[in-house]
């Protein structure tokens, strides 16, 4: 594979697309210029509430996060996030809520990244997949990991501070790898995790571990869960995933033999596919491979040379 090749299909990976958002790190220490920018006309900013906000889709085909101005926005002082800054000099806020909030015009609907992701903009895509990631780690991150006490939020949403013992928190980003093997033929390995239904197949992926690099994280995983030896790996892309803290570092792998040993643990089932195998398997039905906003589907395509096909009727 090209650095060309790689540098295409992270293009194509959603939730990566450049937005134009100066996330401005600088500024959230500094409660003056925030309660300025909070205040400014132009200031936009949206609720987010487990993992999900408004969007609105428009009569041009478009699907939009709905933002209001801050003026108009619920009272959330503790739970307001600095988002950042576009291109224009406006800045956004996400304020983090129990509920979502009503819409007269009944036009809006809630969505999450995984419905909503793949269809905002590149500016919206990245000021949701923000908030998002920073509602799930302030939710699950409320105690001191060091003492126990409750912690604080502070530097706009991007530190939680222990006034006990002084720690002070941020938020965590848990690395995966998550690969497409070939083997000597140029088929790709694809497998089944034992609560997925029949037919549903992916690229295989796992968490890096303690002490660990990612390209070692590749060759374990691969071989515990399904007993294949990789001996090259090749980095393609990333992709933030934040459900709730990930961050997927997707590869391209050589298998130096093609045996195939499932753990039955996670994979219940793995199969190498030809080209012409996935094409039959999932015209006919029998397979149901990646979609949607995951890496996994860009790095099958990228094995695959164009889109991947759909069921016949």
């Amino acid at each position: 594979m090209t650095s060309r090749t790689a540098r295409t299909i992270a293009h194509q990976v959603p939730l990566t697309v450049n937005g134009g958002i100066d996330r401005g790190a600088n500024h959230r220490l500094d409660e003056a210029w925030l309660g300025a920018a909070w205040s400014h006309p132009s200031t936009r900013c949206f609720v987010v509430s487990d993992g999900r906000a408004l969007v609105v889709d428009t009569d041009d085909g478009r699907t939009e996060l709905v933002t209001t101005p801050s003026f108009e926005a619920p009272f959330t002082e503790a739970h307001r996030y600095f988002l950042g800054t576009d291109t224009d000099g406006v800045r956004y806020f996400a304020l983090q809520k129990d509920t979502l909030p009503g819409r007269m015009d009944d036009d809006a609907r809630p969505a999450g990244l995984r419905e909503a992701g793949a269809l905002l903009g590149p500016r919206d895509s990245e000021l949701l997949v923000h908030a998002v990631a920073l509602e799930n780690w302030q939710r699950m991150h409320r105690f001191c990991s060091r003492c126990g006490e409750r912690t604080t939020i502070a530097a706009a949403g991007h530190i939680r501070r222990c006034l006990a013992c002084g720690a002070e928190h941020y938020p965590r980003t848990d690395p995966a790898v998550i690969m497409l093997v070939t083997d000597d033929r140029d088929r790709a390995l694809l497998g089944r995790q034992v609560h997925w239904p029949e037919g549903r197949f992916s690229t295989l992926a796992g968490f890096v571990e303690p002490g660990e690099s990612i390209e070692r994280a590749v060759v374990r995983e691969v071989f515990e869960e399904a007993g294949v030896v990789v001996d090259e790996v090749e980095y393609v892309a990333s992709q933030p995933w934040p459900f709730p803290s990930s961050l997927m570092l997707g590869f391209m792998a050589r298998a130096g033999s093609s045996e195939i040993r499932v753990d039955g643990e996670e994979i219940e089932e793995a199969r190498w596919f030809s080209r012409d195998d996935l094409r039959t398997a999932i015209e006919s039905g029998a397979v149901h491979p990646p979609a949607g906003i995951s890496i996994a589907a860009r790095l099958v395509e990228l094995w695959y040379g164009k889109p991947l096909p759909v069921p016949l009727p």
